[in-house]
């Protein structure tokens, strides 16, 4: 059973002081009979009284407030989980009925959610990706599997190559991305073969083996398969989840699992650096060691009438999230 040892640090510098700092954090490792808490700590610059919740998907977030005047915002987590391999499902009912099941789901408020595909002009490029790749007469967790293959060798992983603001059809259009992207492109087609499907937030940790998206927060999409439940595909890794990913938040997409987000009141130029560090007790091996930088982003002042407040904080978040 694998011991991680997570350290994740959001650091903003303000070029001129601020107030009035509210905050929302999704930082907390999702407990379930795959994953288990030995110790997390949560440190803020400070010391604010921070309340939790669980929110509409049941993630458990915090929030908080800086109201003194400040030039910088430190948010610290360190956690050490155990986790655990998951029994992959067997696959053996009859396709048919796997796919009437779903089907029934999509009159569940409780899927609802996952099932409602974006709206946007490359749908006939996506539908046309559909029939090259589909096969009805399989069950969902192979035509499941089959597009999270498709995603993984038909987009590049590159990085800085998109930004937060990059659009679906732009990324279709460069065939590249990051997690997020691969992610985000990976529920569009799952939504639209109407296979639930939700957006993951969380890390992946050394395992004796380099993956991508190490070094920062990762994404990858969960998919709901009848008589199993859900099951986590990542397509920046071409891989089935298991036990070297923790998740920290589940929803629609990305603005459902930001790590950090907030608003506060003031102006100018503020830089944000991320770093996750991740020591793995089984595998021998730390990020840390590596030398791994983490992530640095420096956020222009956006200009009257938005910059009092921080409208790119999520934005930054997302960023993050890409590299």
């Amino acid at each position: 059973m694998p011991l991680y040892k997570i350290k994740h640090t959001t650091t903003y510098s303000y070029t001129f002081t601020v107030i009035d700092c509210v905050n929302q954090i999704m930082l907390y490792p999702i407990v379930d009979g795959l994953l288990e808490v030995r110790n997390h700590e949560i440190k803020i610059s400070y010391d604010p009284v921070v309340d939790t919740f669980i929110d509409y998907f049941g993630n458990h977030l915090g929030v908080f407030s800086v109201i003194k005047p400040h030039t910088s915002l430190l948010i610290e987590s360190v956690a050490e989980v155990f986790t655990k391999p998951i029994v992959f499902p067997m696959d053996e009912m009859k396709a048919s009925d796997q796919w009437e099941l779903l089907e029934n789901l999509s009159r569940q408020t409780g899927f609802i959610d996952f099932l409602k595909p974006e709206v946007f002009s490359s749908g006939e490029e996506l539908r046309n990706i559909l029939k090259g790749v589909i096969q009805i007469e399989k069950t969902p967790l192979q035509n499941a599997s089959k597009l999270s293959e498709y995603v993984y060798n038909h987009f590049s992983y590159k990085k800085g190559i998109t930004s937060v603001e990059t659009k679906t059809e732009d990324v279709l259009k460069l065939k590249a991305g990051v997690c997020q992207d691969f992610a985000h492109i990976l529920i569009i087609l799952l939504r639209m073969i109407d296979i639930p499907s939700r957006y993951v937030s969380g890390y992946i940790c050394p395992k004796g083996k380099e993956m991508r998206g190490e070094g920062a927060t990762h994404a990858w999409v969960e998919v709901f398969i009848p008589n199993y439940g859900w099951l986590g595909l990542d397509p920046t890794n071409n891989c089935i989840v298991n036990d070297q990913h923790v998740r920290l938040a589940t929803g629609r997409n990305f603005a459902d699992c930001s790590p950090v987000k907030g608003t506060y009141k003031g102006s100018g130029e503020h830089i944000l650096e991320v770093s996750v560090d991740i020591k793995s007790e089984s595998a021998k091996k730390s990020s840390e060691r590596e030398g791994s930088p983490g992530f640095s982003y420096e956020a222009k002042n956006p200009g009257a009438p938005v910059n009092s407040y921080r409208y790119y904080l999520e934005v930054q978040q997302k960023q993050q999230q890409q590299q």
